[in-house]
């Protein structure tokens, strides 16, 4: 019997993996640029901060608030808490928006023009805000609070209150050159008796070794 070569059609490999690659790229979603970059502290403390289940308040080396806390329908939910405490509505379409942001530090009174911006117009928009308003003692009227209360109570509606269920974390990030009183506040809000949260992360940079 002559011999011959064995023979292989890598047609239908090939076209496989354009169509992986093709679903790959259409079903991905990009994480958007965050609103606000700050200089981390450094420490020696070496403890990992939980990277889900997080609510997280930044502040920025201006002192300005930002907020943020994973899951999507707990962010839509926390707007929602807060629209009927400002009385506000919001479109579907606008809390669908606010269920994809990540970090934002717009008050409520400019959050509909915000959503409703083009996703690249956004960050212009919170560069031109103070960030998230907390310049009251009255916690009914100061924003920060309840956005973080708002967030805390959506979380527990969703997940319980029980020791066996999933836990929210919370953390600070502050810029290097923030005033401490800025970072003070947070704590006062997160140690409240309406709140009660005395387990929290700062979140800083490993210290580099000699």
């Amino acid at each position: 019997m002559p011999r011959s070569s064995p023979s292989l059609d890598m047609t239908p490999m090939v076209d496989l993996a354009f169509l992986l690659v093709t679903f790959f790229i259409l079903t991905s979603q990009f994480r958007p640029e965050e609103p606000v970059v700050v200089d981390q502290p450094s420490s020696v403390s070496q403890k990992a901060v939980p990277s889900s289940d997080l609510m997280t308040i930044t502040i920025d080396s201006a002192g300005r608030y930002f907020f943020d806390i994973d899951q999507v329908d707990v962010r839509r939910n926390s707007l929602m808490e807060m629209a009927k405490r400002y009385n506000m509505t919001f479109t579907e379409e606008e809390l669908f928006e606010f269920g994809r942001l990540q970090t934002f530090g717009v008050p409520m009174s400019a959050m509909k023009s915000y959503l409703d911006a083009k996703s690249d117009k956004r960050k212009l928009i919170s560069d031109q805000l103070q960030g998230i308003p907390s310049d009251t003692v009255n916690n009914q009227l100061n924003e920060l609070y309840n956005w973080i209360d708002c967030g805390r109570r959506m979380w527990f509606d969703k997940w319980g209150t029980g020791d066996s269920q999933k836990k929210l974390h919370y953390a600070i990030k502050g810029d290097n050159n923030v005033d401490y009183k800025k970072v003070k506040t947070v704590i006062d809000i997160f140690q409240s008796p309406q709140i009660q949260v005395n387990n929290f992360n700062m979140i800083t940079d490993l210290e580099k070794g000699d």
